[in-house]
């Protein structure tokens, strides 16, 4: 099993930008999303295994934002430290999960179409992160 955290506000996967070029139409990614991909390779290549993950994978992400304001309260926090108060608010948990599988093919595993169970998890912190477990689950 490989685990890291990828420290930081986790930014969601934003809609492709479209461009001319020629006759024909580019796209590419929106500049956040970009810089964060670059970010999460970053953290990715100091947590790589020797060689690329094969086969079917596990991937367990665990999504921490900032609460908002209204729930710096000590009563707000007791619920946030024991896990009863989520967000429930946009971004949704499958489009921050996709900045950072996008960001890990090719380092941690070949693609992430290797991926057979996922799952995402938001939370609530003061200390933005994200929180990764791969696991393997058939060795080739």
């Amino acid at each position: 099993m490989i685990s890291f955290t990828i420290p930081g506000k986790v930014q969601a996967q934003e809609r492709p930008r479209f461009s001319r070029a020629g006759k024909g139409v580019r796209t590419h990614d929106a500049p956040k999303s970009k810089n964060y991909k670059e970010w999460v390779r970053l953290v990715a290549m100091q947590n790589k295994p020797q060689d690329p993950l094969q086969g079917a994978l596990r991937l367990e992400v665990d999504i921490y934002v900032m609460p908002p304001k209204k729930y710096h309260t000590k009563p707000k926090q007791a619920l946030i430290a024991c896990g009863d108060l989520r967000p429930v608010t946009k971004p949704d948990a499958d489009n921050l999960v996709k900045g950072i599988k996008d960001g890990m093919n090719g380092i941690i595993w070949g693609d992430d179409a290797q991926i057979v169970e996922l799952v995402a998890r938001k939370w609530y912190s003061m200390e933005p992160r994200a929180e990764i477990k791969v696991q393997q689950l058939v060795s080739i």
